[in-house]
């Protein structure tokens, strides 16, 4: 692979600068962000007054922990632009989840948010190792989700050329890439997958492509998959960490020369960790639930959000900024199976670690009797299309579940291409224990 360490000197000053310069910065905008939110959104005023915390309370970042949290479904009560704190005619635009599980959760930004948006996610590319004139293939999907056009802005602002492809069509993808020669693709690691499948259907050697770098976000993803994906591109693998209640994807990044978590932008994001049952933060280092606010956003400031992902805080090392660890699983994602907390991202390294299974599968909830249990469907490589060898992978997969992560599960293994594929997030988790 080759190098792609940034030069120091193209950082922004702020990536590399003191911890007390990065602290007296936070304390500043923290100030101004929790005043806008009080003075300017009734949802806060009112909690705030509920908690007996006002703004003017913050003498020290320590003081965030008096103000209560913000909640996803905080969104939907005050849906659609109940949480604006200004008028929304000053809102450029406006991104929505998909509101499969109800009212979607809207989010908006000021003409001054989008430019801070495009500049934390220039950053993250150049942290990533792309440069200026360089060519991103951009395949997170455009439209409500924040996804593409958040790279999009991101990958124009570092002075790169953006392909907007979006996701699907997985076969002009390949060709796309084959024809461009882009040196970074943008995309989710599972949809990665299949453009790597494309590439072995199409008979052309990954290897060969021009890509240096696959930046990859939008759903947890593990350190096995990202071995996968390197040794078969011959390209880097980085994270990248966002989510749209916050602003969009460049809210944190690996930097390529270390790959040893995502440096989160501090000067715009201020993080916490709490322990998820209690509340209460914790200290740096100890594993716990993510919590944001906000530092800069304008049209839609967010206080102490609880963004339900499991991670903990670590020291700069590349950059200044602390960093946290890949994300291990959401707190609402955990699966429980007789005791036992389970995370799909468990399930996956043992997939990538059990020989003749293709890195595809899904996790099936379902009733035996009146217990949970839970079933996974994976599938096999096309060298291992046999009875004989699907069997012995379902033996040893079973196995690798039960002894690492703790559960007995039931395995089916099927042929190649018997797993739904992803045209963008993957679906994990199907729940099938109150079906008829």
């Amino acid at each position: 692979m080759k190098d792609l360490t940034p030069n120091k000197a193209d950082l922004d000053p702020i990536e590399i600068a003191s911890i007390d310069e990065i602290r007296g910065l936070q304390l500043d905008r923290m100030k101004w962000s929790l005043r806008h939110a009080y003075d300017n959104v009734p949802m806060y005023r009112k909690r705030f007054d509920e908690a007996g915390a006002h703004p003017d309370d913050l003498k020290d970042l320590k003081d965030l922990a008096r103000f209560p949290f913000t909640h996803k479904n905080d969104l939907r009560d005050n849906y659609p632009f109940g949480l604006f704190a200004v008028p929304r005619e000053q809102i450029m635009r406006v991104h929505a989840s998909s509101g499969t599980t109800g009212k979607p959760t809207v989010v908006g930004y000021t003409g001054k948010d989008i430019d801070t948006w495009a500049d934390v996610v220039a950053r993250s590319l150049r942290a990533s190792g792309l440069r200026a004139g360089d060519m991103v293939h951009n395949a997170y999907g455009y439209g409500l989700f924040t996804g593409g056009l958040g790279a999009h802005y991101g990958i124009e602002r570092l002075g790169a050329t953006v392909v907007p492809m979006g996701g699907g069509q997985t076969e002009k993808q390949v060709g796309l890439i084959t024809d461009f020669k882009p040196q970074g693709i943008m995309v989710t690691p599972s949809y990665m997958l299949n453009i790597l499948e494309g590439f072995h259907k199409a008979g052309i050697d990954p290897r060969t492509s021009s890509l240096q770098v696959g930046i990859f976000g939008a759903e947890p993803w593990t350190n096995a998959m990202r071995r996968e994906v390197e040794a078969a591109f011959d390209m880097h693998a980085v994270d990248i960490y966002g989510l749209s209640e916050i602003m969009g994807p460049g809210v944190a990044n690996e930097c390529v020369e270390t790959k040893d978590g995502l440096h989160i932008w501090e000067d715009h994001f201020y993080p916490e960790i709490i322990d998820p049952a209690t509340g209460e933060v914790v200290e740096d280092g100890q594993e716990g639930e993510l919590v944001f606010t906000t530092l800069t956003k304008e049209a839609m400031p967010m206080i102490r959000y609880r963004t339900r992902d499991l991670t903990r805080l670590l020291p700069g090392s590349a950059r200044s900024m602390r960093r946290m660890e890949k994300i291990t699983g959401r707190s609402d994602d955990m699966i429980i199976l007789r005791g036992v907390n389970v995370f799909p991202t468990q399930i996956e390294e043992q997939v990538m670690a059990t020989g003749g299974l293709a890195p595809y599968f899904q996790i099936e909830l379902y009733k035996s009797g009146r217990m949970d249990a839970m079933r996974v469907h994976v599938e096999v490589t096309p060298d291992a299309d046999d009875e004989l060898s699907k069997t012995a992978a379902a033996r040893m997969l079973t196995k690798h579940i039960k002894d690492i992560v703790g559960v007995t599960t039931e395995v089916l293994v099927g042929g190649p291409g018997s797993v739904v594929r992803s045209q963008g997030k993957a679906v994990r988790v199907v729940d099938s224990r109150n079906k008829d």
